[in-house]
């Protein structure tokens, strides 16, 4: 496998900032790790080398960081992963994710995954698809719970990914919301890009992606706090669509800390919202 190379324009967030710091952040790695790709002239600022971490950065810089391959990027299978399988077919696998279980394997998260859950039961997945997330063509972020489609022959993988691509299967989300929303039902159509405050985040933003969010108001609550259980149809699938879309209409998800819903009076510990297909 070829080593892999991220590129990023860095915005103000990260003005003045040492580059060790920056690129620990951008590649999600350890500040030590960073500090050897440094060294070893794998990060290039503006088409030049750095080897010196202490090194300041000014918004707008390109940086290019060379990461090397994994040892083996093939998941290990994990029989402890707890998860719930709610159809089987010779093609697919529709799996219930919990909240809290990440998909697959990837920065920060080794193992302890679903795809390492999966190919414990299933290890005919390591055939299917790319090979550090074997038969998975869709996702859903860690604290989100609901259905996952993931394909369990090569013709159903290319199927779906064609599917997944043309923005063909219908998404649906539920999702906890605080307070009272204006309207029973309506569309949220605004771009969302990367964050300059926090590069970590998404924010609604005129230089982003075009993304549209539906919403219907299936029940308002008054106790113990305002809040609205809203149903989400997505036209697009922009990361963390949903989460910030609401926040940006002032209803931000329950227990969502990231996009200002973690608030006093009710906390479940996580974002209140769930996927369904």
């Amino acid at each position: 496998m070829n080593d892999q190379h991220l590129i990023e324009t860095l915005p103000e967030a990260f003005h003045g900032e040492r580059i060790d710091r920056v690129v620990s952040a951008i590649a999600g790695i350890s500040r030590s790790l960073a500090k050897e790709l440094i060294v070893g002239s794998k990060v290039v600022v503006d088409g030049r080398p750095i080897t010196t971490a202490s090194r300041k950065v000014d918004a707008g810089m390109v940086v290019t960081i060379e990461l090397p391959p994994p040892d083996d990027p093939t998941p290990a299978p994990q029989v402890d992963v707890e998860f719930t399988v709610v159809h089987e077919d010779d093609d697919v696998i529709v799996v219930d994710k919990p909240a809290g279980l990440v998909v697959h394997p990837g920065a920060g998260q080794a193992d302890g995954t679903l795809v390492n859950g999966l190919v414990a039961r299933y290890p005919e997945l390591l055939r299917i698809g790319e090979v550090h997330r074997p038969g998975v063509v869709h996702r859903l972020d860690r604290g989100t719970s609901g259905l996952l489609v993931v394909a369990r022959s090569e013709e159903a993988y290319v199927g779906l990914v064609g599917q997944m691509s043309a923005h063909e299967p219908e998404r649906v989300y539920l999702a906890l919301a605080w307070g009272h929303l204006d309207t029973d039902a309506g569309t949220i159509d605004a771009p969302i890009g990367r964050s300059a405050r926090h590069p970590t985040r998404m924010t609604v933003t005129e230089n982003g992606r075009h993304a549209i969010t539906h919403y219907r108001v299936e029940r308002r609550f008054e106790m113990p706090v305002a809040c609205s259980l809203v149903q989400c149809r997505l036209e697009t699938g922009r990361t963390h669509q949903i989460r910030v879309h609401l926040r940006a209409i002032n209803h931000p998800v329950v227990g969502d800390r990231d996009y200002d819903g973690g608030r006093p009076g009710l906390d479940p510990g996580r974002p209140g919202n769930g996927g369904t297909l």
